[in-house]
């Protein structure tokens, strides 16, 4: 049956199974950022069955015809500070109608991240794919203590420490870095990524020379040398964006034509640990081109907590001026997939791969503006949102 029109509540969506489905006529974005022009998309069980151009030699479940919209795969936010609480329903629909389909949450307790992925997978509200995080401060612990803490994440389930801050002028000091090798350490023994907020150059390689594997933020404090870039890649770091940190944003909390930080304070004044003059906004996005030709795995994040969309265009905007629409496709789709541990099910519309995936109405390859045109959002293979 054709549906040129889904009308989906939200509270039935959620407690629907993985579902099957075929989408058609969509222009579908593949991995390496070409096209195929008017493709098909099988889902089968939540997950791709096939990609192909033209119409498919089977069609399953439901039928949607994308009418030249284009597929791709849905949005990861690798860091972003999420949890639970009375407006959850509310900031996860806005998420998944931004085109987020999963969401690696930044910190905050992690009984609250669990609760609420607990919420959206048991179907009382509809939201992204929530991977809860918690959270370690070096400062509070010794190493034992770290250690101890670690352990108790894991026997909780949690796979990611929050963001683990390093001092970062002038840098860790050594207290900061004992401790932080004995999480290391002990995070390998007991399967927990960690992930540390370094964000000047020290601090970043005093991370990597502890043998962290993930970085939640670029410097911004300072530029990055392609001499360091090297050394990050060589190590297998992996590094997240959220290159508009330090950029005003316009038009979010107040339509009134002032530059504002991201938690709506004045900018640049408002910028936390400020450098100068706003020099944040110059330093992250070229030092993201660095790392990138040097060949770190660089993902996207927006560590905001203001509305999506809003966080989406203005990490787009910024990304813009120093990548190219392809560079965005790999960025924030299996660059991020590998940095959340997830490259096996997510970041490519392939067989095999979780069914999460947003129709587009525009072509992301002629624009950013194009990427904020979601109107149909599929997360494992279930309708999750429909704005046509």
């Amino acid at each position: 049956m054709k549906v040129h029109l889904l009308t989906i509540l939200a509270a039935a969506v959620v407690s629907l199974p993985a579902q099957d489905l075929t989408i058609t006529n969509a222009r579908i974005i593949t991995a390496n950022g070409s096209a195929i022009e008017r493709g098909s998309i099988v889902v089968r069980g939540g997950k791709i069955s096939s990609v192909a151009a033209g119409e498919p030699s089977s069609a399953n479940g439901t039928t949607i015809d994308a009418k030249g919209m284009t597929a791709m795969p849905g949005f990861i936010d690798a860091h972003r500070h999420i949890n639970t609480g009375p407006n959850e329903k509310e900031q996860m629909q806005a998420l998944l109608e931004a085109g987020y389909t999963t969401v690696l949450s930044g910190g905050g307790p992690a009984e609250g991240n669990i609760t609420l992925r607990d919420h959206i997978d048991k179907g009382l509200i509809n939201g992204p794919r929530i991977i809860p995080s918690g959270s370690l401060r070096l400062a509070n612990n010794t190493p034992d203590s770290a250690r101890a803490e670690v352990r108790k994440m894991a026997s909780m389930g949690i796979k990611f420490t929050g963001e683990i801050a390093l001092t970062p002028i002038p840098g860790p000091s050594e207290h900061e870095l004992e401790v932080l090798r004995a999480v290391v350490d002990e995070a390998k023994k007991v399967g927990v990524m960690v992930q540390v907020h370094a964000v000047s150059s020290p601090a970043m390689m005093a991370a990597v020379n502890a043998g962290v594997p993930l970085l939640v933020h670029l410097p911004n404090k300072d530029w990055v040398s392609k001499e360091d870039a090297r050394k990050v890649a060589a190590a297998g770091t992996k590094m997240l964006g959220t290159v508009s940190f330090g950029s005003p944003v316009f038009g979010v909390f107040a339509n009134d034509n002032k530059p504002r930080f991201r938690d709506g304070k004045p900018w640049p004044e408002g910028i936390v640990d400020g450098v100068r003059l706003g020099e944040e906004a110059g330093y992250m996005p070229v030092n993201a081109r660095t790392v990138w030709d040097a060949g770190v795995v660089l993902g996207y994040c927006t560590d905001t907590n203001y509305d999506p969309k809003a966080g989406l265009d203005h990490e787009l905007k910024m990304l813009n001026v120093m990548f190219s629409m392809q560079d965005l496709i790999k960025m924030m789709g299996p660059n991020t997939a590998s940095y959340i541990q997830m490259s096996d099910q997510l970041g490519t519309l392939e067989p095999g791969k979780l069914a999460d995936l947003i129709l587009l109405d525009g072509n992301p390859l002629e624009g950013y503006w194009n990427w904020l045109k979601t109107k149909v959002v599929v997360k494992g293979g279930v309708v999750v949102a429909d704005k046509r």
